[in-house]
């Protein structure tokens, strides 16, 4: 079933909104999903276990859009949980879908509706908790800590005049202003310590939009006095708003892991195997690094404006690919993620074939197409564009629109002939010439193999057809990603 998707983030001064673009691309390209404001999800049915999933082809993984679970960064798709559910789905021989769950507030309501398989978020393990979903073995321990800001002119105080001004026990939070979100284990804490304390602690509920870091940018900044977070992320963002504190600890340790649901016993096995396995190779230790320890990397991605939950852009290039794609009748963010692919946005770069800059084109295709200096980029994406309108003129045979740019881009990969010869070979053999995936697709990779480079239909010979195969599937994937987080 062919749909469209319509990506929202409730109004916030942290929030982005993506409307719905180009139907025919949403529809061919991308799942068949709406999410709306409040993230309500008209998905399949909420029992499918690992079988039903396997059956799919396809894990449909939870998240958050934050500096840390998942975003864009210089036109890669990022992320702790990111990066674990590509590992995960590698293990277990499946395709990953990114579910974005705007709103924290409704990540287990997702999940249990059958928006999606897994939430792959930090997840505190409570008992309340305990009776909605179902949690794997713990991906860490960390504890809750308070956020505050120093004062004002606190670079000018000495330490034990700082430290005078700070929360640095518990009791002190009594009479005190703290702001949290209403479903996330900070407030139950918050409400536990209130009793423990015999006092009221005044808690002040947030958006559920709002992550942790949005909450904590909002104390540096003095919109709000007091939050809580986890050790971790508060840590983390330590290192880029200097003027909180985050060393005033407030619960004991606890455990933070992922979640399925409670009819899903096979998925939380095999998931709970794959952490056990990955928690005895440095690669799991190494990724949690990266986001979570690398303090100088997280301060260089919030400052750029290739990172896209603050700075928005996929390139130092989206107005020049803005322009071309728009000649070309496509969504930027298609062209864009070709161009990722060709030169991962390197101008300088070049190939052991001769192929040079942004876009890759070889000498003879380059001065064919007027570029005389293909490291110049606007040169480069000019040309590359004319090209494309080349194959697109060469394929309009092709009926379907999306069809027809998906052997654009391959013939771009590997040039038109190659393609041709596949679709000859498709139609002998009883597949839809007109089709890319499931039919010439499967041919071009069949093309490397000597029945078929040799079949009397193919006058081009072998071909390395892996490189096209995946050069559409990894193209369109990055695509994905760019749809549900860049406008």
């Amino acid at each position: 079933m062919n749909g469209y998707i319509n990506f929202m983030v409730a109004n916030s001064k942290y929030g982005m909104k993506i409307g719905s673009f180009t139907f025919l691309i949403v529809s061919i390209l991308l799942a068949c999903v709406t999410i709306s404001c409040d993230d309500t999800p008209k998905w399949e049915s909420s029992k499918a276990d690992l079988p039903e999933i396997k059956e799919r082809g396809k894990l449909r993984a939870i998240t958050t859009y934050s500096s840390t679970s998942y975003f864009i960064y210089r036109g890669q798709p990022m992320g702790y949980e990111y990066e674990l559910l590509h590992r995960l789905t590698e293990h277990l021989g499946l395709e990953l879908e990114i579910v974005v769950a705007h709103n924290l507030d409704s990540l287990m309501i997702i999940l249990n509706n059958g928006g999606g398989d897994i939430v792959a978020h930090g997840l505190t393990i409570t008992k309340e908790r305990k009776k909605k979903v179902a949690f794997t073995i713990p991906h860490m321990i960390t504890h809750q800590v308070l956020v505050q800001r120093k004062p004002d002119n606190w670079r000018k105080m000495k330490l034990h005049e700082i430290e005078k001004t700070l929360i640095r026990n518990p009791h002190e939070l009594m009479g005190k202003t703290v702001h949290v979100r209403e479903n996330s284990a900070y407030y139950h804490r918050l409400k536990n310590l209130s009793e423990e304390v015999g006092e009221e602690i005044n808690i002040e509920i947030v958006s559920g939009d709002l992550e942790t870091e949005d909450i904590i940018e909002m104390v540096a900044e003095g919109e709000i006095e007091y939050t809580v977070a986890d050790e971790n992320i508060a840590m983390i963002n330590a290192t880029y708003h200097a003027n909180i504190d985050v060393k005033t600890d407030i619960s004991l340790p606890q455990r933070i892991a992922w979640a399925v649901r409670k009819s899903s016993p096979k998925l939380l096995n095999a998931v709970n195997l794959w952490i056990e396995n990955m928690k005895k190779t440095s690669d799991y230790y190494v990724i949690y690094n990266k986001y979570f320890k690398n303090r100088r990397a997280f301060r260089r991605r919030l400052k750029s404006e290739l990172f896209s939950r603050t700075g928005g852009k996929i390139s130092k290039y989206d107005e020049l690919i803005k322009e071309a794609a728009s000649k070309l009748g496509w969504d930027w963010r298609l062209l864009a993620s070709m161009i990722y692919q060709e030169s991962r946005f390197n101008p300088n770069t070049g190939s052991w074939a001769g192929a040079k800059g942004l876009m890759q084109m070889m000498p003879a295709t380059a001065k064919s197409f007027g570029v005389t200096n293909p490291y110049d980029p606007e040169q480069s994406i000019e040309g590359g564009t004319e090209y494309l309108k080349h194959l697109q003129d060469f394929w309009e045979e092709i009926p379907d629109s999306m069809e027809r740019m998906k052997f654009v881009m391959a013939s771009y990969n590997v040039g038109e002939n190659h393609i041709a010869d596949a679709r000859r070979l498709a139609d002998k053999y009883g597949a839809n010439p007109d089709v890319w995936d499931g039919n010439v697709a499967e041919y071009i990779l069949l093309k490397s193999k000597p029945k078929y480079y040799n079949d009397e239909v193919v006058e081009y010979g072998y071909c390395r057809g892996e490189e096209p195969y995946n050069y559409i599937n990894e193209v369109l994937e990055r695509y994905r990603h760019y749809v549900k987080l860049v406008s």
